[in-house]
């Protein structure tokens, strides 16, 4: 790298930054600093037409470089200059091509604006052509290049060089939006290894040179950047999308972007899918490293989440759900059968190594179900747990034969269900939420002490709140069948048993104070008097 300086400026003249340059082993000015491109530089006061315009050249050191530099290669210049003094010296015949060259509007008188900057690369002693290139914040560059180069790389000047070779010795692009990549990526042209070029850019720059090499049909420069986007790593999801949509339209010209959206997409059908999840699933409920289950419990649900809310997931919604409901059947049969093997009249005479696992994995499956309960809820499919929970009349009667310290965990699963249901979160039918209350009321009053002392996530007052609602979405009757009951059992057991008394004040309010229907049916027989 070559530092190119030159001494402050008087007022009225041009102001010119070091510009590190690098240059190629054909002598070919390449990979200005973005510096030079950024900064739209001005002169501190408008031009005086009785001023001379100034012209600054700047030449820079001796250099060589170990790895590119080739031996006998002379050093090129690096010439800044005025638009005013280009639009003097200009006198050869111009080319304005393509789409990317459109047609150049008329030329405003150089005193009526600032002067800007011209930035000349190459070797013009060497070289057979000119571009320049017009950016949009009035900075233009000239290159002097070798139409050999530039016809064997870019289809674009390919067409328009050999459209009027021998005529036109300068090509002009007028509006670039990006006139410091047009320059990194026609100096990539004179390099024979673009991937190592390409190596420590990041990839945003990646992206840009990937843009206009398409424009100007730099094929080899396409795929160098393709083969570089597909190794290196993608920091975060807003470069992901920018990567994605930079390729995406490239899929149908037979590019080769495959190899880069296989990261992110999969030619497999749905099924392999749903056996993917379905494993995924398996791995969580099956661990019984606790750890490991408590970080990724949260993540799954986080993720299925998500993927919930796509626009077009309402078929793969339908699928996740069934093998979601597939893994509760699992884990409840599980549990089932570890009730009635806990339950046995002689279980409790076993030795403790045939009793331990058993007593574990009922509370694993709790677990699960709560975990599996927790993603329905989440997705608002749990209507169809509360209705299989609610017809678990077997493992309702064997609760009560098991010690509360080995079946304290499945009520976690009744109090979440009515936590559920007094948010509005399920909406099971009355005679499902009827049936829960009938069948696992009783059991969860029973294991209420425990679960206020054994759970650290048991939250007291938001499932006495969702037992109380849900008790209150019943009609008045069994709303005082039920109700009645609790007060028998809280009378006993005081704070050992969910404290209801919110609710039993609406049923009274409702029965004695104002009954609604009655109240009702007066007001129509008073009208009719009248």
């Amino acid at each position: 790298m070559a530092e190119i300086r030159l001494p402050k400026v008087e007022q009225g003249q041009t102001k010119i930054r070091n510009v590190p340059i690098a240059v190629t082993p054909e002598g070919f000015w390449c990979c200005p600093s973005p510096v030079v491109f950024q900064k739209t530089i001005k002169t501190q006061n408008p031009l005086n037409k009785s001023k001379p315009s100034t012209q600054s050249t700047l030449v820079p050191k001796k250099q060589t470089s170990v790895t590119e530099r080739k031996p006998g290669t002379s050093s090129s210049k690096s010439t800044l200059v005025t638009d005013e003094q280009r639009s003097h010296s200009s006198d050869a015949p111009v080319l304005n091509s393509g789409s990317l060259m459109n047609e150049k509007t008329p030329k405003i008188k150089a005193e009526s604006v600032p002067r800007k900057v011209t930035i000349e690369f190459g070797e013009p002693g060497s070289s057979d052509l000119k571009v320049i290139l017009f950016g949009k914040q009035g900075i233009s560059v000239k290159l002097s290049v070798h139409r050999s180069v530039l016809v064997e790389n870019s289809k674009l000047f390919a067409s328009k060089i050999m459209e009027q070779e021998l005529i036109f010795p300068c090509l002009e692009i007028d509006d670039c939006e990006d006139v410091e990549i047009y320059v990194d990526t026609i100096g990539l042209m004179y390099c024979k290894e673009l991937k190592q070029r390409l190596i420590k850019q990041s990839v945003s720059r990646v992206l840009r040179i990937l843009k206009v090499a398409e424009k100007l049909g730099f094929t080899t420069c396409i795929h160098s950047c393709l083969e570089y986007l597909e190794a290196v790593p993608w920091v975060g999801e807003e470069e992901e999308e920018k990567v994605v949509s930079s390729i995406l339209h490239l899929e149908g010209e037979n590019i080769g972007v495959k190899p880069v959206l296989k990261r992110v997409s999969s030619e497999t059908s749905s099924k392999p899918h749903k056996d993917t999840l379905s494993h995924i699933l398996e791995l969580v409920l099956k661990s019984h490293e606790e750890k490991g289950r408590r970080e990724m419990k949260p993540i799954v649900l986080k993720l299925l989440r998500e993927n919930n809310t796509l626009p077009s997931s309402s078929a793969s919604s339908d699928l996740c759900n069934k093998t979601i409901y597939s893994s509760c059947k699992s884990s409840l049969d599980s549990l089932l059968s570890q009730f009635r093997q806990a339950s046995e009249s002689d279980f409790a005479d076993k030795p403790l190594d045939t009793r331990e696992p058993v007593i574990k994995l009922i509370a694993l499956e709790a677990d699960n179900l709560l975990w599996l309960l927790d993603i329905l809820a989440d997705r608002q499919s749990a209507d169809k747990f509360a209705v299989i929970w609610a017809s678990q009349n077997e493992l309702a009667s064997l609760h009560m034969k098991l010690p509360v310290v080995s079946r304290h965990h499945v009520s976690t699963i009744t109090a979440r269900l009515f936590v559920g249901i007094g948010r509005g979160e399920l909406l099971p039918c009355k005679d499902t939420r009827h049936l829960l209350l009938k069948t696992w009321l009783q059991p969860l009053i029973n294991d209420y002490s425990w679960l206020q002392h054994g759970c650290r996530s048991f939250d007291r007052k938001v499932v006495e709140e969702g037992i109380g609602r849900t008790i209150l979405t019943l009609p008045l009757e069994d709303q005082q069948s039920i109700l009645l009951s609790w007060l028998g059992n809280f009378l006993k057991a005081g704070d050992n048993c969910p404290n209801l008394q919110r609710a039993f004040e609406v049923w009274w309010r409702r029965t004695f104070v104002r009954p609604y229907v009655e109240q009702g049916i007066c007001n129509i027989n008073s009208a009719l008097l009248d």
